[in-house]
């Protein structure tokens, strides 16, 4: 008799595993990535996404990631997700931004919110229902997938210290802050992170920004411009995305839809995480390697925040969505600026110190 409970209760036990592992869908699918995975942070979050998800569902779900060109151009996540090439990608949100331009302001948002700002509105103040709302007409389904910490605001052979130096200088940026900078004069272009050291070495460019300390040491910009400026003022947090067409995220179940966002919850925390510890040391290697650290004057910062005014004025007239989710964001930052404020200490109390 005892025996037999003890198999009856191991098959009970067996039966329930499988019947919850069932309620996994079996999804398989290709994620092309917009960054490579040996980008630090940046391009390394989404195998970690796909780590996670396969060991939770116990190999129910598979995403095979794919570095950038190897399926699609690296600019082209939104578009063959739209399109249903691929079932989902991973990228920055903003590359989209001349077809749907309030995407920007979820990739990054000059003079916006910062990193933890940045998810408390997401998760708390409707960022993520309007994310939804923006993208629900071009078929996809974006899942806020890997926050991390600012971005640097440029490498330049030459020390920016005056706005008409701005002029006619050709710089590489991406989404809203690319257009802020042609108020100043500056020739913008697009590239993709692979293609600028070659760029800045040959002239092409004569300055560049991308991303943050770790991943800008990567790229090896320091080998060919001395002049490193910082705050990221354009973009105070860089936000990645899982982009999943909307017809293959609608025909799977509530459990696996469940487990993806939450895994891209964890990814989050991860992804900022490890952006915030190699900051620091990243910068003292600079300095070591004959790099000067600027931050822009207050006359270069309030110029460039006149600038984000207008151009944010003139896009909020002509697009109602772009106005709708900006004045979303800059409503919960005038809530939020009171707590920042006095909840904090301020930046550079201590510093003084530190370096006597």
């Amino acid at each position: 008799m005892k025996k037999a409970l003890q198999a009856t209760a191991l098959s009970l036990t067996l039966a329930t595993s499988t019947a919850a592992m069932a309620e996994f869908d079996k999804v398989r699918w290709q994620v092309p990535m917009g960054f490579p995975s040996s980008l630090t942070a940046l391009g390394d979050t989404m195998p970690e996404v796909a780590k996670m998800l396969d060991e939770m569902s116990g190999g129910q779900v598979t995403l095979r990631t794919f570095e950038p060109g190897k399926l699609i151009p690296a600019l082209g996540v939104f578009e063959n997700v739209s399109n249903g090439n691929i079932p989902a990608g991973y990228s920055w949100m903003g590359y989209e931004w001349g077809q749907i331009p309030a995407s920007a302001l979820f990739g990054a948002t000059p003079f916006g919110l910062e990193s933890q700002e940045f998810i408390a509105w997401m998760y708390h103040h409707g960022g993520d229902d309007l994310l939804k709302e923006l993208f629900q007409p071009y078929n996809v389904y974006p899942i806020l997938c890997g926050t991390i910490s600012p971005e640097a605001a440029g490498w330049f052979r030459e020390e920016m210290d005056s706005l008409e130096k701005f002029k006619g200088l050709k710089f590489r940026a991406a989404g809203v802050g690319g257009e802020i900078m042609s108020e100043f004069g500056m020739s913008v272009t697009l590239l993709p992170g692979g293609e600028l050291y070659q760029a800045l070495e040959t002239g092409v460019l004569d300055a560049t920004e991308f991303s943050m300390p770790v991943v800008d040491e990567q790229l090896g910009f320091y080998q060919v411009a001395k002049h490193y400026y910082l705050p990221g003022w354009h973009q105070p947090s860089t936000n990645q995305y899982l982009y999943i067409n909307l017809d293959e995220w609608n025909g799977l179940n509530g459990q696996t839809q469940a487990l993806i966002e939450n895994t891209c919850k964890a990814a989050n925390t991860v992804a900022l995480a490890k952006a915030e510890a190699l900051q620091g040391a990243v910068l003292k290697k600079f300095e070591e390697q004959g790099v000067q650290l600027h931050q822009y004057s207050p006359e270069i910062l309030n110029a460039f925040k006149e600038a984000t005014d207008r151009v944010m004025k003139r896009r909020s007239e002509s697009d109602p969505m772009f106005d709708k989710v900006y004045s979303s964001m800059k409503a919960f930052q005038e809530e939020h600026r009171p707590w920042k404020y006095y909840g904090y200490l301020p930046r550079d109390f201590g510093f003084e110190e530190a370096d006597k």
